[in-house]
């Protein structure tokens, strides 16, 4: 055993000496030893279970003949670092959360780990720590919360971000918003639609990672207390068969979630987070793979926030194992955590619910709900959510609106400076320019909520998974790299076309070649981690990960 390093032989008295100051005993000297990474916390909404749930895992840890040891990792909510300077903090915490578990794992030379957490950075912080220390490992995701509800209608948090643009638009009061954010989260968990948070317990599951029907089920549901105990016993089983992350995280399992991803049209976001963990993994993911993948898989659950369904419904049409079953003969067999393969959990679910997850036969979209964009304004590729955009909205040619930052455009679409048809280009919010490369609910909310229909949105930056509409993401190069976003004027055409994975300023290239020649990077001023952060990190092509 790994930890046989820090507690066998007389030379380890010492190390066992500080060992028994925890209360472990002979018995348990001779037992695997299991890092427990656990998110708790008390501001982020979906963390507040955790606790609980890490007590479980202790217990089923304890019970499969291991003994647990907890250590804590941060987690930032997106919803409350939105809109503002925090949120450049989001995604470098991604790294430090995988940095943070690689020091606990080496340093303690734990036998297997069990990370629990949920939200938008902190699950993919864990993969990627899983896949670089390589150690026998399972995940637990913390789950969703339950919608809120006024006036007979359910709810989530996108409804409160496109209360604002309401308020701004004269069709709602400030009582009605006030009344509206006190019955939007009614609870803990995950924000209750396919937003980034959920669409990575998805995907962690759909990879084999996590148990089967772990990552639907609501953070409420005592369901999730028997998975907790359960993948505390997996992992044992792990540790004593040998099998490491890199034996689950293959490529055939990449593949597998982006095929979930797809079939599910989920955040754009995990298209970064997937190929940082395949990049920890040693895996070959690019981003053509996902505009493949999504040729060949269907659209077959509108999920909020582009359509009805929110997780809860999902789970009660069972859950991510009845997506694979629907999906059986387009997925490639895998190994996964529980002990079963993929085809094996595919084969044995079945679909409780039809209006949910829908037939491959009757999909919502004959495609996948994610595409990748390039042309001349993202050589190296952009993203959106089309199972989030109106087919009237595919293809577009309209005016650009410049924006050196979020909240330029925030002022501009508020003050109702944005006519119908323009393309709306926030740049310098890429993983350098940012830096941090932030998420921008807050302007796509407020066109929805203003009651725009045909503006669409370009950034180097990212995009909620709470967005909706014609929202480009990740264009990459950023502008802080010189890359063409960098380049457009006002009045500049751009050309989307989503039929066609295409996204094209429409300027002559001498035209912007003088202009690159004349081109100086906005520059900011940023201190402490966002400026090593700036200094480290790679485009948002390649996953936006540290080199």
């Amino acid at each position: 055993m790994r930890s046989d390093l820090v507690k066998k032989g007389y030379a380890r008295a010492p190390n066992r000496s500080l060992l028994r100051s925890l209360g472990v005993t002979d018995g348990e000297m001779d037992r695997p030893f299991i890092g427990i990474a656990n998110a708790y916390n008390t501001i982020v909404p979906g963390h507040l279970n955790l606790r609980s749930l890490t007590e479980r895992v202790k217990e089923g840890i304890a019970a499969g003949g291991g003994v647990p040891f907890e250590f804590g990792v941060i987690g930032i909510c997106d919803g409350i670092a939105m809109g503002h300077t925090g949120m450049r903090y989001s995604l470098p915490s991604r790294e430090n959360i995988a940095d943070a578990i690689e020091l606990m794992v080496h340093a303690h030379r734990f036998d297997g780990l069990v990370c629990v957490g949920t939200c938008d950075k902190i699950v993919p912080g864990m993969l990627m720590a899983a896949a670089r220390c390589n150690i026998p490992a399972i995940v637990v995701t913390g789950g969703p919360m339950l919608p809120g509800s006024l006036g007979g209608k359910d709810l989530s948090l996108t409804d409160v971000f496109e209360g604002v643009g309401k308020v701004a638009a004269g069709t709602m009061s400030e009582v009605e918003l006030h009344d509206l954010e006190c019955a939007a989260m009614p609870g803990c968990g995950s924000c209750q639609g396919l937003y980034t948070a959920n669409t990575m317990a998805c995907m962690t599951e759909a990879m084999g990672m996590s148990l089967p029907g772990c990552a639907a089920m609501p953070a409420v549901d005592a369901g999730k207390l028997r998975i907790a105990y359960e993948s505390g016993e997996a992992v044992l089983r792990l540790v004593r068969e040998g099998r490491t992350v890199r034996e689950i995280i293959t490529h055939a399992a990449l593949k597998n979630a982006v095929r979930v991803d797809m079939a599910l049209g989920g955040s754009t976001n995990t298209v970064l987070h997937l190929m940082a963990i395949a990049t920890e993994a040693g895996v070959p993911l690019v981003l053509d793979d996902f505009n493949a993948i999504g040729e060949t898989v269907p659209h077959i659950s509108h999920m909020q926030p582009g359509g009805p369904h929110p997780m809860v419904a999902l789970h009660r049409a069972g859950g991510i194992p009845a997506v694979l079953h629907e999906l059986i003969d387009l997925i490639e067999d895998a190994p996964t955590v529980s002990g079963r393969s993929i085809r094996e959990i595919a084969a044995a679910a079945r679909v409780l619910d039809p209006a949910v997850i829908r037939p491959v036969s009757d999909p919502v979209h004959a495609a996948g709900g994610l595409k990748i964009l390039k042309g001349s304004l993202a050589p190296l590729g952009s993203v959106i959510k089309c199972s989030a955009v109106d087919e009237a909205m595919w293809r577009h040619t309209g005016p650009a609106r410049v924006f050196d930052g979020e909240d330029e455009a925030m002022k501009a679409i508020l003050g109702r400076e944005i006519n119908e048809g323009d393309v709306v280009v926030i740049r310098y919010e890429g993983p350098k320019g940012g830096p941090g490369m932030p998420e921008m609910l807050s302007p796509t909310s407020a066109l929805v909520g203003l009651g725009y229909h045909r503006v669409v949105l370009v950034t180097d930056g990212r995009f909620s998974g709470g967005t909706r509409g014609p929202c480009i993401g990740h264009v990459a190069p950023e502008a802080a790299a010189g890359g063409p976003i960098g380049l457009v004027l006002d009045g500049d055409l751009i050309a989307v076309d989503l039929f066609e994975k295409r996204i094209d300023l429409i300027v002559d290239e001498k035209v912007l070649a003088e202009r690159r020649a004349a081109w100086t990077p906005e520059e900011r001023e940023i201190t402490g981690i966002l400026k090593r952060y700036a200094a480290t990190v790679g485009g948002a092509d390649i996953g936006a990960v540290q080199r």
